[in-house]
């Protein structure tokens, strides 16, 4: 499971998404041009002291992530308020990388047809979106809990699965 941020415009958001993905130990993908300078020294000042726990992969261009091996890994889901699916009625699989477009326009069409899925989270009908990390998180959150994939729930469920109790 990867999490992928095409061209993102707002480096606090960033911030907030390497410490999300380095929390719930999920590579991320940084589609590049982003909106802001994406130095190693403003990576490092956006994720604070979680920068060297994530694991981040940046991609210069469109035409380079697409090109990667991971594409061969599972799906590209792409999540738009455009869509019609939500999130919690599509089955993710754990090689799946979930793609966010950008917080001031969304993902452009070219980035729409290279999905293989396209979903929406749900929310209210009197408003817009999400912000980015909130909507990364609800999105992480579901994939992980269908997959197994959060990081320590190996060990709980296998002992739930004995017959033990949890506390």
């Amino acid at each position: 499971m990867r999490l992928a941020l095409f061209q993102p415009d707002i480096p606090q958001n960033l911030g907030a998404a390497l410490r999300l993905t380095a929390c719930l130990h999920v590579d991320l993908e940084i589609i590049e041009p982003c909106a802001f300078p994406l130095t190693d020294r403003a990576l490092k000042r956006a994720a604070l002291d979680y920068a060297d726990k994530a694991s981040f992969t940046r991609r210069r261009t469109w035409a380079e992530f697409i090109a990667a091996p991971e594409r061969a890994q599972g799906r590209l889901i792409l999540f738009t308020t455009k869509a019609a699916t939500p999130h919690l009625d599509f089955q993710f699989t754990p090689g799946d990388t979930l793609l966010m477009g950008q917080e001031s326009v969304g993902a452009p069409d070219f980035v729409h047809a290279a999905a293989q899925a396209r979903v929406t989270i749900p929310i209210h009908a009197t408003t817009r979106s999400l912000n980015l990390t909130t909507a990364c998180a609800i999105a992480l959150g579901e994939a992980l809990r269908q997959t197994g994939g959060f990081p320590g729930m190996e060990s709980a469920s296998a002992g739930f699965a004995d017959g033990a109790e949890g506390r």
